[in-house]
């Protein structure tokens, strides 16, 4: 649907539509095909692709990539696997559904800048959205799977990239809402690491960091974010 609007609202004068699942590719061309396009319009301005990621597209093909509905590693995969390619697109917009915090670390890591940051309220989900650019081309891929390195793992689940103090700038009392269910959930970890039979007091200590960089948040932005 994301793709209709674009070019019926005139933001993209052609699309393509890409899945790795032939599946949901079909569901793409159906629903095009319910717009009752002109045959003119369907071969001019939407090409579908069965394919993985940005494989499907030639260097510099397209201007921006909207990546959305899957997790913050894998996008990542996708992002690595031809970081030239990648880097002839001008923009990302990326919507993880997890693993936001893994991914912005590996943004920032390969050469990428953070340009903006959303939240979207999706029933009782809070959403963001990332829009990235590329602005290096010299630096060493890191690539960021499940076997990553320790010290790696330990970057990236830092909590600043999770939730980034641009996103409470920007986005007001739906960011404060997201900060607080961040929170809360760092507090119920909090608890069920004291109730356990053994005390892991690395995991406490970083439980309790947490907490506070949460706190100071919202307290920094919770007046401004009411306004």
């Amino acid at each position: 649907f994301l793709p209709i609007f674009l070019w019926e609202s005139k933001k993209s004068p052609k699309v393509i539509l890409a899945d790795i699942s032939k599946g949901s590719l079909q569901k793409s061309i159906d629903n095009v095909n319910l717009q009752n396009f002109s045959q003119d319009i369907l071969s001019q301005s939407f090409d579908f692709r069965l394919g993985n990621g940005i494989q499907v597209l030639e260097n510099g093909e397209v201007d921006v990539v909207v990546m959305a509905g899957m997790g913050g590693i894998l996008m990542t995969e996708i992002l690595s696997a031809d970081l030239i390619k990648t880097k002839s697109i001008k923009s990302f917009i990326l919507q993880p559904r997890n693993g936001q915090g893994k991914l912005r670390w590996w943004l920032l890591q390969n050469g990428f800048q953070i340009k903006e940051e959303k939240l979207v309220r999706e029933g009782k989900f809070i959403c963001e959205v990332i829009h990235a650019e590329p602005v290096a081309w010299d630096c060493g891929l890191i690539k960021l799977s499940m076997d990553e390195d320790w010290e790696q793992k330990k970057q990236s689940e830092d909590i600043e990239y999770e939730i980034p103090e641009s996103i409470l700038i920007s986005n007001g009392a739906l960011a404060v809402e997201f900060a607080e269910r961040k929170l809360k959930i760092e507090f119920d970890i909090l608890e069920n690491i004291k109730k356990a039979v053994f005390l892991d007091e690395e995991k406490r200590e970083q439980t309790e960091s947490r907490i506070l960089y949460l706190k100071n948040l919202i307290s920094k932005y919770g007046e401004r974010g009411e306004q």
